[in-house]
């Protein structure tokens, strides 16, 4: 086809596309893991551009301030354990009732409770770690799919948060990296399975700083970001924008991608 030719296609024409201020407008996206970090500043950017978000999290009073922070009457918090099949039920019912729709989905809990070499691992740590940072991201996508066809609007995308750590070996996160790049496949296999109705990509940040990569970084941080050609570590905003674009109708011929944010660390041979 030639670039003049133009044809309307799924996803083509959509009322909130070509316009990067107001690409959320109508639309409510579900953000799990958000009370802080990468998660909160995803949904920052989607309220920022016109929606409505429903964040979840452990921690009540984490959760309570960012609903504070994004305003009351534009998110709505719902605490509970990711992996926690009744939590998922509470919370799509309630987006259900407040919202009437779910258009969006951010699949960013995840968790790291072992650090050292893969010899070391406690097994019951390695499952623990599959079943939140795989088992639920497909749990989360099955049902807000299921949730969402009940509303006029099926789900339209879906990111999930991957890492560097997937694409490579990774000292002293070894199995951590091994459920992202699980997650990863899931994506490819989701997206072929979800098409064309609903899309779904992953992003695989490097050091960004958050509490659960405080570890990488702490009291060295000139010396980690060295091994980056930018020259610093992520921040939660750095990976918000990218997130914001594979959910928006920006990227409505996107899907079943990873796209790596990593400050460059990929294009060199170690990081």
């Amino acid at each position: 086809m030639a670039d003049d030719d133009v044809a309307e296609g799924p996803g083509s024409g959509t009322d909130t596309a070509g316009d990067p201020g107001r690409r959320f407008a109508g639309r409510v996206a579900l953000a799990t893991g958000a009370s802080r970090g990468i998660g909160l500043a995803v949904a920052r950017r989607i309220v920022a551009e016109g929606g409505r978000v429903v964040i979840t999290g452990r921690d009540p009073g984490a959760l309570a301030e960012a609903v504070a922070g994004l305003g009351a009457d534009r998110a709505l918090g719902v605490a509970g354990k990711a992996d926690d099949a009744g939590h998922r039920a509470d919370v799509l019912a309630r987006t259900a009732e407040r919202f009437g729709r779910l258009d969006h989905l951010v699949n960013n809990a995840g968790i790291n409770p072992a650090y050292g070499p893969l010899a070391q691992l406690d097994t019951g740590a390695a499952r623990k770690i599959l079943e939140v940072n795989v088992i639920a991201a497909l749990e989360w996508t099955r049902d807000a799919v299921a949730a969402a066809a009940a509303t006029p609007t099926p789900l339209r995308s879906v990111v999930n948060m991957a890492s560097l750590a997937g694409t490579t070996s990774a000292s002293n996160i070894g199995f951590y990296g091994v459920s992202k790049a699980a997650l990863i496949n899931l994506t490819v296999q989701l997206s072929d399975e979800l098409a064309p109705a609903t899309r779904v990509n992953a992003l695989a940040p490097a050091v960004v700083k958050t509490k659960l990569a405080r570890a990488l970084y702490e009291g060295r941080e000139e010396e980690a970001a060295r091994a980056y050609p930018l020259r610093r570590l992520g921040v939660p905003d750095d990976v918000a924008g990218p997130a914001a674009f594979l959910l928006s109708d920006d990227a409505a011929w996107v899907t079943g991608q990873t796209l790596l944010v990593d400050g460059g660390a990929s294009v060199r041979a170690a990081w």
